[in-house]
């Protein structure tokens, strides 16, 4: 089961509660008794792998690929 935070909105007490997916969105706070509302907080993204970073990816120069087609044609004669 995920557990949901909580903010009241009379005392500011943020808590935490295990509910499930199915379970509706309420919650007393424990401090004063007062329905509390769900907070929403954004998810952290880990990339891993290769591929995602700047560093991932060569510089095609575009000069250096002609070159090496030219020394190798001069070695073949």
């Amino acid at each position: 089961m995920p557990i949901y935070e909580y903010e009241c909105p009379e005392c500011k007490h943020v808590f935490e509660k295990k509910q499930g997916f199915a379970e509706a969105a309420c919650a007393e706070c424990p401090a004063c008794q007062t329905k509390a509302k769900r907070i929403f907080r954004p998810v952290p993204i880990i990339f891993k792998g290769s591929g995602f970073y700047v560093t991932d990816h060569g510089k095609s120069s575009s000069s250096s690929a002609p070159q090496k087609s030219q020394e190798t044609a001069q070695k073949g004669k």
